[in-house]
Parts: C-alpha cells; structure tokens; sequence
C-alpha cells in the first residue's frame, strides 16, 4: 500500500478509511480539501491539478514516513488528485490511525502542512471569466486556516495555508515572521532552465553537506537561497578565529561554537522556508551511509582524503550522484560522480593518505580560493537537480586561480565500477585504530619501547622543540627515502597534530613496511603540565 499517491479518478473515502483499519488503533483522523465555488472574489468554475510526479511521490513518501516516526502513529496515507476537478470534487485526503486520536490529529496536520509545503503540484483555477494560469500550490494564499486538522473541511486546500505548529514541527519550513517578506526566486526562476518546475523540483530536493568549513560555507549559502527544500550539513569542528577569512558565513563573536549548528542558525536566517538539518559528528563509516540514505545528492567539502573517499564509496554504494572539491593554496579539483560515471576510486585505486597533502591550516590558502570551488560546487548540485548536462561528470577539473588557467582531463570508469567493486579500503575508524596509538609522551617509560621520529619541519621544531629523544626526518625526506628508517625497531611517527605522520603511516605500511606506527592527534593533543 503506497503511503503517498497520486490519482486521477474521484476518491472513495470510505475504501481510504478502511485501509488504515487496525484493531489496535483506537484514534482515527482524516482530513479533506474540496474545490470550492470562490476564491478571491471571483467564481470558480472548476479546478486542474498537475505534478512532478518523480519527485512528488518521492517527497510525498517522505512526508509521511517523517509523520509515521515524529507522532509515532500506525497508519498514514496521502492521496492527492490530480487532472481536472469539478465544483465540491475532494481534491486530497489524508488519514492516519494511531492507538490514541491526539498523535492522530497531530499527524494528519503535519502531512497536508507538509505537503503543500514541500512536494511540486501546481493548480490553475477556472473562473467564469477566465483562468489562474499555472501556480504552485506553495505560493498559495497564506491564510491561516480555521479548521482543525481531523474535520472535513469543504474547501480547496490549495487556496489556504496551514501555519506549522512549532511545537510538532521544530524546523519549520515556509513560516515566515509577520511583517518580512517572503523568499523571492524570481531572478532564477526567470531561466528557461529553470522555471516553476526546475524550482520546485529544487523544493523537494535533499542535499547533505559533509563539512561547514571554506568549500561548505558557499555550498550552504548558495543551496538556502536558491530554494533547496532541505539542507543537511555534517561537522564536529568548532570555530576558530583562523577560520574566519575565508569562512566569512560565521562572525568573530561565534568562536567555539559547533559550526554546523552555526550554519543551520545563518541558513534558516537566509531563508526559512529551507529545512536545515544540522549533525555535529565527524562523517564516518559506521554512520554517514544511514544517513546518506535520506537525501539526493552528497556534497563532500571535508579537508581530508579519508573523508572524501568515504563519500564516495558511501556514493557509489547508494547509487547517489555527489560532487567533490578540493583546494591547495591557490589551487582547486572538482569532481562530479554519477551512477554512471567514474568514481575518485576509478582514478585514485589505491585512495591516498591524509597528511601527505598539506591541509589549509598547514599548505595556507586565500579565502577566495575556497569561495571560488565551493561556489563551483554548489553550481554542479544545481545543475544536477535540474538536469542539466555538466562537463564536470566523467572528468576531473583542475582550477588555478593565480592564473586563471582551467584545465578538464577525462576520467575514464573502471571495468566492473558499480555498487562495491571499486570500494578496496576499510573503513575509516578500522585504518584509524591499526596505525594510531594513544600514549602520554610526558609519562616516564612511556616510550622506551620505541624509536621516535619527528616529521615536522625545522621550523617548527625550533619554535616547539620536542624535549625527548628522537630522530628529526622531515616528512619530503621520509617520503623520498624511506630507507632512513632500518627495518627493526618499532617506530612512532610524530608531527604537530597528527595527520602527516597518519599518512606518512599509512604509506610506509602500504609499501609493505611493519612496525610503523602514528601518534594519534600529535603533539597537539598531548596533555598540558
């Protein structure tokens, strides 16, 4: 039984009701929008539905599974007509069983405020003395409406406007303060490519947003105002000062403050009719391909390959497209993966090793540079939503932003790459616990065991020096000659905050090197005395 439909044939209530029967529902609530004869002062004569269908019943779905789980009702289901509707037709119904009425009413509301919200169905009203045009049932006349959800209320639903309960609801979506104005898309929507159809097909899209730093301030930014439905965004960093000159989404006064709550804060501000789902965690195996699940396309703008190729196994497992950037002082790589097209793993086989690539704190970068791919990035999302052709899928494009200079290689697809073939690693967390160890340097005996080896450079090493015994090889020169390290004592690689000597790990262990191991978090996180 389908929970969300569309139908061109009249509704029999009855048949509807009965499909949500259950003897261990006690509360049942339906709610019934007919066409009615009036609207803004003229005669209506008849009314014509049409949708998305694709998205539609995808976002329709949606709904009312997050109905099923937020009221922790039983049964839910959501039929829309669509076609062309006479006077006192019904024109949608919604039911829900649950085994006490409160949860009952409470998500039957929730459905049909969701629904008019959220899923692309367009109206044209007839009048006796001509017709509406096509219009977006969201755009629709915002008068809060004064029938409880649960009644039959004869009425076009499409003329009113439920406000959301913040209670039920607490990332609302379309509210609007009194008094503001209403998000306005009309510079886009003047597009051919775009339209009302491309923006509602924007409306029902889910796009989740791994990292809130330089790549995904401008990602989140441009998806709010461009009318993305819902907007996840996965960070566990918190803000720093050094931050801010190319993260310019955040402001001085939100130093220490978990970015992704930061970004779902400014998104909402832009635009409240967008759903901002914020997540403060790192992405990781265990937990990003559930989470993926739910959305439509993936957006790495993490700073680290171990992330990037999580994601893109994660993509290719789930069969969702995911647009991938990366920046290196003044340099930049975007990527765009298809179900069809090649994956990072299809170029890269063997993946690469954080740490071995400075990061932005350690290479430097110009906030713009970051500005320029995220915005890139965010572009791709668009065009991919709207279904238009990008030549960013199937090649990588390489940016160089001190001279201008943009180069596109073709990507070629590996034989066999689909659903798990070109997935070669383990999980993060696994690679993670076999080369990392956790040891308190400053505890005496603590590494008698080993043989410590400083990769830092001397520059930092004169302006922090390492007070314990140890061998001074920069990480170029370990990396050009790994021979300086003799087969034999076990080895404890150590830099400031622990990546270089993760990949350097990872790396000597891939040429088939034993007895490497990384200080988990470097120096860094070594405790204060």
């Amino acid at each position: 039984m389908a929970r969300f439909e569309f139908s061109e044939r009249a509704l029999d209530t009855l048949a509807l009701q009965e499909s949500l029967t259950d003897r261990a529902c006690g509360g049942y609530a339906s709610f019934e929008g007919w066409v009615r004869d009036f609207n803004d002062g003229r005669q209506v004569a008849r009314l014509e539905y049409e949708a998305y269908a694709l998205l539609a019943v995808k976002e329709g779905e949606r709904i009312v599974a997050e109905a099923i789980e937020r009221f922790g009702v039983t049964h839910a289901r959501c039929v829309h007509r669509i076609g062309n509707l006479p006077l006192g037709e019904l024109a949608v119904w919604v039911g829900v069983s649950s085994p006490h009425r409160g949860e009952a009413f409470a998500a039957c509301r929730y459905i049909i405020d969701e629904v008019k919200h959220r899923v692309p169905i367009w109206k044209k009203e007839h009048y006796l003395d001509g017709d509406s045009g096509w219009v977006n049932c969201e755009r629709c006349a915002a008068a809060p409406a004064t029938t409880a959800a649960g009644t039959h209320d004869h009425h076009d639903h499409a003329h009113e406007h439920h406000d959301h309960d913040e209670t039920l609801a607490p990332t609302a979506i379309g509210v609007h303060a009194p008094g503001l104005p209403q998000p306005d898309y009309s510079r886009q929507q003047v597009l051919p490519e775009v339209g009302a159809a491309g923006q509602a097909r924007l409306r029902a899209a889910r796009v989740l947003v791994i990292g809130a730093g330089g790549l995904g301030t401008p990602v989140l930014s441009y998806l709010a105002g461009a009318g993305i439905g819902t907007l996840g965004v996965i960070d566990g960093d918190v803000l720093d000062a050094s931050n801010l000159h190319r993260q310019t989404l955040y402001a001085l006064a939100d130093v220490g403050r978990p970015k992704a709550l930061l970004a779902a804060e400014r998104l909402r501000a832009l635009n409240p009719e967008v759903d901002v789902r914020a997540y403060v965690q790192r992405a990781d195996a265990e937990q990003l391909p559930a989470l993926a699940a739910g959305f439509d396309v993936l957006v790495d703008c993490s700073d680290n390959f171990r992330t990037r190729f999580l994601v893109n196994d994660v993509a290719v497992r789930l069969g969702k497209p995911a647009v991938i950037a990366s920046v290196y002082q003044y340099e930049g790589q975007l990527q765009v993966l298809t179900p069809s097209s090649a994956c990072l793993r299809c170029i890269w086989p063997d993946g690469a090793h954080d740490g071995l690539v400075g990061n932005c704190a350690e290479a430097g970068v110009l906030g713009p540079v970051a500005g320029v791919l995220g915005s890139m990035q965010a572009l791709e999302v668009l065009k991919l939503l709207l279904g238009l052709d990008s030549p960013a899928i199937g090649a990588v494009v390489l940016v160089d932003l001190r001279t201008l200079e943009t180069r596109r290689l073709r990507a070629p697809r590996a034989a066999g790459c689909d659903a798990g073939a070109c997935m070669r690693l383990p999980s993060a967390t696994a690679v993670a616990m076999e080369l990392e160890v956790e040891l308190d340097l400053s505890a005496e005996g603590t590494i008698a065991d080993w043989t410590m080896v400083d990769l830092r450079e001397l520059t930092e090493t004169v302006a922090s020096p390492l007070a314990l015994a140890h061998l001074h090889l920069p990480l170029a020169q370990l990396l050009a000659d790994p021979a300086r390290l003799p087969p034999g004592p076990r080895y404890l690689l150590v830099c400031a905050r622990g990546q270089r000597s993760r990949g350097a790990a990872e790396a000597l262990r891939a040429a088939g090197r034993d007895g490497i191991w990384s200080l988990r978090g470097g120096l860094a996180a070594q405790p204060r005395r």
